[in-house]
């Protein structure tokens, strides 16, 4: 029996609490049963407190009940899930409400606001801290390594303070463990301190109704990130959950496992795991197909872990935000980032991007970033004048220009309204434009460095950062400079793949082939309609090839980043870097060099359901926004016997595609 318990109530490093598991919903049943009578019994003691009392301020009992309540339930979710890093949360939960609490005292004294801004910063240095020292140990100290020739060994503090209080080397001072979604509830915690600073909110009285915001199980370890400013006002917001909002609750939970066990993890299970374990077992054909799939297995993945946290939260009458926005649907990079992991595009804009300077100006923060950035690579690969120099004219042209444009007045107070009415206004634009993708390539390398530690994380963020800059000026170009530019790249790749004979220029200068093919079309296109009024059904069919034609090669430039994201998964932090980047040198090398079209017909009929399931999964991907609406709607109007019995058969469905080992979450690890 007291195995049993142990089960039940203890953490299990091998099996932590996971939302695909028949234990947590039936821990769920059990809180959710709980929830209801806490509702129930405290709405009538507060009836019968309110009648005797006669009190005109509504008294808060239940509200304050409700919120303890699942405090407990999410620190115990949190403990089977994280073990005894359940005190690093409940750390950070305390030092951030004492410390936004000094926040407000000395912001409402007006006359000390100085200390309110030291008191910001000592509440993020101890959150960044924390989560440098967790997530990015093994990454400096073999940076550090790398960089001056030391053998610095990582030291776990915590476990050595641990065994001071328990039985002699119980936690292992060499090795430190990852906090599971130490990233996300740090981020949260960061957004409150900041939130009252801005005075956008007010600070919360009590610890509990803190502690609650912060840990909320439903998103705690794998977001949404949810911003104080959006979830603290729900904390005093009666119940409500209606039987449409009922319907589409469920509805969310089912669309999420389906998501989760149908597709993500038979696409890994089947395909994507042992070909990113070995690529060189594996073809340059079977490679591509892989990494494409892992494009569709990731967002099923990381959107079925939010669909299924947004239903269980609206069952408890608490509202996350939308996380995703069929982000395969994007027409450039920019907005690819717009539709996907919303909640941390949201954060890095409001805590990183806008302070930074946006499109407004650059700062302080601009050069000390992009100078480290510049530093830090010169000093890894070697190119110290190959990088520094030119890097420095760069941002020394910047500082001139910017002078001078705040000499000659052409710089924009926008925060006041005001605008620039000069004759060389468009010199004002370009500046603007200069600072904003300065500040974004920053958020984007930062970015990529907060979902690991590992340099193909820093190298996908950059790569995504230079990919939407690169969209901007070619948004920009007229149609006679595209094509030519187009042209030169092509010419320019071929021949380095013609003189080297590198995988790496094969692949780009076949991209770059079918790159320019369609350039190339649309450009004949605009030459012969250019002077001309166009047909208004063929100008349609151009508008609707045009934007298939962007999609298809957003989705193929957000794939082709994932090759230095999904190296770095999965991965032992001491080994990361190497192991990381040697697996995606070898799928380059294999999907560049020579392939044998005999294997392609044995992949597709040996992979076939393999294959079916990315077809399927993409195409519902892709339809109308419209269609997916009815059918949530159609299934939340459902009657209750009707849904049941909808339920049960998904169930059913779902359930026959759960392979022999749970698959964790990929975003568990982030």
């Amino acid at each position: 029996m007291s195995d049993f318990w142990q089960h039940i109530l203890g953490f299990d490093a091998d099996s932590p609490l996971l939302f695909t598991q028949f234990y947590f919903w039936a821990f769920f049943a059990l809180v959710y049963a709980l929830f209801a009578l806490i509702l129930s019994v405290s709405e009538s003691g507060l009836s019968a407190k309110r009648s005797v009392l006669c009190q005109a301020k509504p008294v808060h009992t239940k509200l304050h009940l409700r919120n303890v309540y699942l405090l407990f339930v999410s620190w115990f979710f949190y403990y089977k899930t994280s073990g005894l890093f359940l005190l690093i949360l409940a750390f950070v939960t305390l030092s951030d409400w004492l410390i936004a609490g000094r926040i407000h005292k000395n912001l409402s004294a007006k006359r000390s606001v100085s200390k309110a801004v030291l008191w910001l910063m000592l509440s993020i240095i101890i959150d960044l801290g924390l989560l440098a020292y967790f997530k990015y140990a093994y990454f400096f100290t073999n940076m550090i390594n790398d960089l001056f020739g030391t053998a610095f060994q990582v030291f776990d503090i915590f476990a050595y303070i641990g065994n001071g209080f328990s039985e002699a080397g119980r936690f292992s001072v060499d090795t430190i463990i990852l906090p599971v979604g130490i990233s996300f509830y740090i981020f949260q915690v960061i957004s409150y301190t900041v939130d009252v600073f801005r005075r956008k909110i007010e600070p919360v009285k009590n610890i509990l109704d803190f502690g609650f915001y912060v840990s909320f199980f439903p998103q705690l370890v794998a977001g949404p990130i949810v911003r104080a400013e959006e979830f603290i006002p729900q904390l005093y917001k009666p119940y409500r959950l209606s039987r449409r909002l009922f319907g589409i609750a469920v509805f969310w939970i089912l669309n999420g496992l389906a998501k989760k066990i149908i597709m993500s993890d038979y696409l890994a299970v089947n395909l994507i795991d042992r070909v990113f374990d070995n690529p060189l077992l594996f073809s340059g054909f079977e490679n591509l197909f892989a990494l494409f799939a892992y494009s569709l297995q990731v967002y099923a993945d990381f959107s079925g872990y939010t669909d299924i946290a947004i239903g269980v939260a609206m069952l408890m009458g608490f509202y996350l935000p939308m996380n995703f926005n069929s982000p395969y649907k994007s027409q450039s990079p920019q907005e690819f980032w717009r539709r996907w992991h919303m909640s941390l595009g949201r954060w890095l804009k409001g805590y990183l991007y806008i302070p930074l300077g946006g499109n407004r100006t650059i700062g302080f923060g601009t050069y000390f970033w992009m100078s480290l950035i510049a530093f830090v690579s010169a000093a890894l690969t070697g190119w110290w004048w190959q990088i520094l120099v030119p890097f420095a004219l760069f941002m020394i042209s910047v500082a001139i220009g910017d002078k001078v444009l705040q000499r000659s007045g052409l710089t924009m107070n926008e925060a006041n309204g005001l605008t620039a009415k000069l004759s060389n206004s468009a010199a004002v634009e370009k500046r603007k434009l200069l600072y904003a993708n300065l500040n974004s390539f920053i958020t984007q390398v930062l970015g990529g460095l907060w979902h690991g530690a590992s340099w193909n994380f820093i190298i996908w963020g950059g790569i995504n950062g230079i990919g939407m800059i690169v969209e901007k000026i070619w948004r920009d170009m007229n149609w006679h400079i595209r094509f030519c530019a187009m042209t030169l790249l092509t010419a320019g790749l071929c021949c380095a793949d013609y003189y080297t004979h590198l995988p790496a220029w094969r692949l780009f200068a076949v991209w770059a082939a079918i790159i320019w093919v369609g350039t190339a079309i649309r450009y004949i296109y605009w030459l012969i309609t250019q002077d001309i009024t166009v047909n208004s059904q063929l100008a349609i069919i151009n508008s609707q090839l045009a934007k298939a034609w962007a999609v298809l090669q957003t989705f193929t430039f957000i794939t082709f980043t994932r090759l230095f994201f999904r190296s770095s998964s999965n991965l032992d932090p001491e080994t990361a870097n190497e192991v990381a980047w040697e697996t995606a040198k070898n799928m380059v090398n294999q999907i560049g060099g020579a392939w044998s079209n005999a294997i392609i017909p044995d992949f597709l009929w040996e992979y076939r359901w393999v294959v079916a399931m990315f077809i399927a999964g993409m195409a519902i991907h892709w339809l109308p926004t419209n269609w997916k609406r009815r059918y949530r709607l159609w299934f939340s109007a459902m009657p209750l016997w009707l849904m049941v019995i909808a339920v049960c058969l998904a169930i059913v469905v779902i359930y026959q595609f759960v392979s022999a080992e749970m698959q964790p979450f990929i975003y568990f690890q982030f």
